[in-house]
């Protein structure tokens, strides 16, 4: 296993991912398919930045092709950064919410099939970070979060 503390480990990933809410708090999941990372687990539309690409426009692609709606750059609200360390796998995650989209959700790329849900009451086999995040940036308000990190 690499040295934890080494920044040139390989595997950074630097992720957007977007909550749709509804007025009704309900926000938008996806069931991942055909994927390498939550295959058949519910989870935000989302995923990795290109190289040459800003988080804002990763969570706009990312939206587009997993869940068929467009949402504008402009109504895209940061709620919150999350750095994270998974075994050999470091990254940095950000979270956008909007309340405004074009289109009818559904499953479109990467996703079996599109729900809302209550946040604090999501499926039992979503991401086994989803809730933790969800109580962290959206129903607590905290902006910055760690996670994986030694004490």
């Amino acid at each position: 296993m690499s040295d934890p503390r080494d920044p040139t480990v390989a595997g950074v990933h630097l992720c957007a991912w977007v909550l749709l809410q509804r007025p009704d708090g309900r926000i938008l999941l996806g069931r991942r398919s055909g994927v390498t990372y939550g295959d058949g687990l519910w989870g935000l539309p989302g995923g990795h930045a290109e190289r040459a690409e800003s988080w804002v426009a990763a969570a706009v692609r990312e939206t587009r092709e997993e869940v068929g709606v467009d949402v504008r750059p402009a109504d895209l609200e940061a709620v919150g950064v999350q750095r994270y360390l998974d075994g050999d796998v470091h990254g940095v995650d950000v979270f956008f919410r909007t309340h405004r989209w074009t289109g009818t959700p559904a499953a479109v790329s990467e996703c079996s099939e599109v729900g809302w849900f209550t946040p604090g009451e999501l499926p039992p086999d979503s991401l086994d970070w989803l809730d933790g995040v969800l109580a962290h940036h959206l129903r607590r308000g905290e902006w910055f979060g760690e996670v994986g990190f030694p004490d």
